[in-house]
């Protein structure tokens, strides 16, 4: 190349730009950023990561420390600060934030084995001078949905409530024995009295919030249910026929049907024959007052 030629290219870019273009092509010789990861500590593995926020979610109480100390019994380390900065990037709060935002869906989850539920519903009975309306207060076990009914009433008051709250809490065969909540709606039949009474068995009241249904889903459910599927189809005559009926329904709804919130199983399911042949005999039908029906194989002869 000529110096004229040179003098030309020369003047296309300042003297600067030559010599920054210089020193680049100088220090790719030296350049090994390629050849190593990013810069800082590198990340944790996705596994961890994912344990650390579902701990978190599933245990809103447990601070930072606590989830620590939980992967270290799974012989994981990890720091505390490191904790921390994983929840923060997933956008779960700390401990005491999360405490304050504890939602009805975790409350269930969390006493989920020993969570009951209580209700009242009414049915109109035929009397001598007209109907009359009964009150049936129920108890619901909410993991396997098995029902008790506690007393039927006509008007029901604080002393009578307090005196099936007794039968309810014995300690022999009380359906609420193995309780440690007990939910219910704000009916002023729920007094303080029978709070205490309930409070000093170890169970817990947990009110609905007012006008609020749906936060006792699991009673509700049943209410439904035996009206819809048996109460609706009789014309009661008396007190007893409504014990009656209900005696019938509390049973095949235990023993005979089949509940979709548990997997399509029977609460409490008769014990068959452990032959073999128990299970060839034919299929029967057996019907209660001639409207709920149990299909049932008879045992082989």
């Amino acid at each position: 190349m000529t110096p004229e030629e040179r003098e030309a290219c020369c003047q296309i870019v300042r003297p600067s730009t030559i010599l920054t273009w210089f020193r680049q092509l100088a220090a790719q010789k030296y350049d090994s950023s390629t050849q190593r990861s990013k810069s800082g500590r590198p990340r944790k593995a996705t596994e961890i990561r994912e344990l650390v926020i579902r701990l978190a979610s599933e245990n809103i109480g447990w601070g930072y420390t606590k989830i620590r100390d939980a992967l270290r019994g799974l012989k994981i380390e990890i720091g505390r600060t490191t904790v921390a900065n994983i929840l923060a990037e997933a956008g779960i709060e700390p401990a005491p934030e999360r405490n304050c935002k504890r939602t009805w869906k975790q409350f269930l989850k969390n006493h989920w084995e020993t969570l009951y539920a209580c209700d009242f519903f009414s049915v109109e009975v035929l009397g001598i001078f007209g109907t009359v309306r009964y009150m049936v207060l129920f108890v619901i076990e909410v993991k396997s949905r098995a029902v008790q009914v506690a007393g039927i009433r006509i008007a029901p008051d604080g002393p009578w409530m307090l005196q099936m709250a007794r039968k309810l809490l014995d300690p022999e065969d009380g359906f609420l024995r193995n309780t440690s909540h007990l939910i219910h709606d704000r009916d002023p039949l729920y007094t303080e009295a029978w709070t205490a009474l309930l409070k000093s068995s170890g169970v817990k009241c947990v009110p609905i919030p007012a006008q609020s249904p749906n936060c006792n889903p699991h009673a509700e459910r049943f209410v439904k249910t035996i009206r819809n599927e048996w109460l609706d189809h009789f014309v009661i005559f008396g007190e007893r026929h409504l014990r009656y009926l209900i005696k019938q329904f509390i049973e095949h709804y235990l023993t005979e049907r089949f509940h979709q919130g548990i997997d399509s199983q029977i609460i409490m399911p008769k014990t068959i024959s452990s032959n073999d042949n128990a299970m060839l005999g034919p299929i029967e039908c057996r019907s209660r007052l001639g409207g709920l029906l149990n299909f049932y194989r008879r045992e082989a002869a």
